[in-house]
């Protein structure tokens, strides 16, 4: 059921119009059969080579469902950059077989993970939160806990989840600047609420894709990326996909 409802987000939606390329088909990077399972989001293939499945996060998972899904199997990598990161992996989409739904796909609409704010390719990006949505709507996986995404005004549920990546929902009260620093407020107490904060050095991304953090004031957002405690909660915003507009009241 996944991997139709990914085919269908490649359909222009015009009456009779071509089908596009599928979301996420970047350059292919290898293939190979994965021998072991590492972690909720990456595994070894058996050349040695270390996958880390990029955009998404699985916080709140295990590793059992990856491995139903792809422990033995043969797998196709595609990336923009197939650069390794530091611990020497390799961030890839992977797919299986003919496949044109990458495995971050399937598990996002499992409700195994959750979107991540790595891809910057705007169609690839909208496929993979649209998986995530349905996921949510049918309350499957980690959806079927109503916490999952945490209330702004709960600052202490939020800090408990320092250094993971969490998702929040709330009313922005105020944005102010300080410093090289934009502050878009849940709360009054500024040291002890949550808060969303995007540096001088982010402001220009934010604002090109048509973004004016000044115009977050009074409304309803929901924010993601991984929690800090500085010393209140807080997430730092680098990438306009982290936020998403929820309406005025």
């Amino acid at each position: 059921m996944a991997a139709l409802a990914w085919c269908a987000l490649v359909l222009t939606g015009a009456a009779g119009g071509a089908v596009a390329a599928a979301p996420c088909q970047f350059e292919p990077i290898g293939e190979g059969r994965v021998a072991e399972i590492t972690d909720a989001r990456s595994f070894r293939l058996d050349d040695g080579r270390e996958i880390r499945l990029v955009g998404i996060a699985t916080e709140g998972t295990d590793k059992a469902t990856l491995k139903a899904m792809l422990s033995g199997q043969d797998v196709t990598l595609r990336a923009m950059d197939d650069t390794p990161d530091r611990y020497g992996r390799q961030a890839a989409f992977a797919f299986l077989g003919a496949s044109e739904a990458p495995v971050q796909a399937l598990l996002l609409a499992q409700g195994q993970a959750l979107v991540s704010t790595e891809i910057g390719e705007k169609d690839c990006a909208a496929a993979l939160a649209a998986a995530e949505a349905e996921a949510r709507r049918a309350h499957k996986g980690i959806w079927n806990d109503s916490n999952v995404i945490k209330n702004a005004e709960s600052s202490g549920d939020i800090l408990a989840g320092i250094g993971r990546f969490t998702i929040v929902e709330g009313k922005v009260l105020s944005v102010r600047q300080a410093g090289a620093t934009t502050y878009l407020n849940f709360g009054r107490n500024w040291t002890r609420d949550f808060a969303v904060t995007i540096s001088r050095r982010a402001l220009p991304a934010i604002e090109a894709a048509g973004i004016a953090p000044k115009s977050f004031e009074n409304r309803r957002i929901r924010v993601r990326g991984w929690v800090e405690g500085r010393p209140g909660p807080r997430i730092d915003v680098q990438v306009a996909a982290q936020i998403e507009i929820l309406g005025d009241n």
